[in-house]
């Protein structure tokens, strides 16, 4: 299989269960840094490539990422040093309840492309279903580790199905954290509703409520998608 190629990095990910797709390019360029984080945490980190996209986007002196499955840990440790900014990413191989255990400094910024099929599927690829499937990581134990690894003034990032959102905010509320950003995916004008990108933090706000259209026809790309993604897609 051959690397992603982005226009500042590649991702190789033929040991990964999950490859490159639009929810993390979303995830990884929609994330705000405004507040320009120090520190910051990808929880389930795959290939590396959100975190690659917020060390291209960022000035933060650290960018951890977190990987349980072996595969995926040692692909994703060979894309960040493969990568101009190898020097400020590292990847620890682990899950996220003994992180959460032995981790001592709080994060300005922590994002996560969960894994979210609830439901019991299989594709006959148990890596590839245990990537899938929230079994390996519940939604409510991913919002307990975010809750108690975010710095108080900090943020937290993360992309969901639609139809999981107002559960996901119920629960996040439970642990203390508040929706301030809420952009909801559309693949095209006349589709559904299909992903929402969710941004939190421990102060309750207004939230900042818009709708993202992926494209207008095949391959013909809304002004806002190509405005998000263009820093990184070859052909943007």
């Amino acid at each position: 299989m051959k690397p992603f190629k982005f226009k500042q990095f590649s991702v190789e990910q033929d040991q990964c269960a999950m490859k490159v797709g639009t929810d993390g390019v979303l995830l990884g360029a929609w994330a705000a840094i405004e507040n320009n984080p120090e520190s910051i945490l990808d929880i389930g980190a795959g290939t590396g490539l959100i975190a690659l996209m917020i060390a291209q986007r960022s000035l933060a002196d650290s960018i951890d990422a977190l990987e349980i499955d072996e595969g995926a840990y040692e692909q994703c440790v060979s894309n960040f040093e493969a990568s101009d900014w190898g020097d400020r990413l590292f990847c620890y191989h682990a899950g996220l309840d003994e992180f959460v255990d032995e981790w001592e400094d709080p994060y300005d910024l922590i994002v996560s492309n969960p894994p979210f099929y609830s439901e019991d599927v299989s594709s006959g690829d148990s890596s590839r279903d245990n990537a899938r499937q929230n079994q390996s990581l519940p939604f409510d134990e991913l919002l307990e580790g975010v809750s108690k690894l975010l710095a108080q003034d900090g943020s937290f990032a993360t992309i969901i199905p639609f139809k999981e959102e107002t559960a996901f905010l119920q629960l996040a509320k439970s642990f203390g954290l508040y929706a301030q950003r809420i952009t909801r995916v559309k693949g095209s004008t006349t589709s559904e509703v299909k992903r929402s990108l969710l941004q939190f933090g421990f102060a309750e706000s207004d939230v900042d409520l818009s709708e993202l259209i992926i494209e207008t026809g095949r391959h013909e790309y809304t002004a806002e998608y190509v405005a998000l993604t263009k820093d990184f897609y070859l052909k943007m």
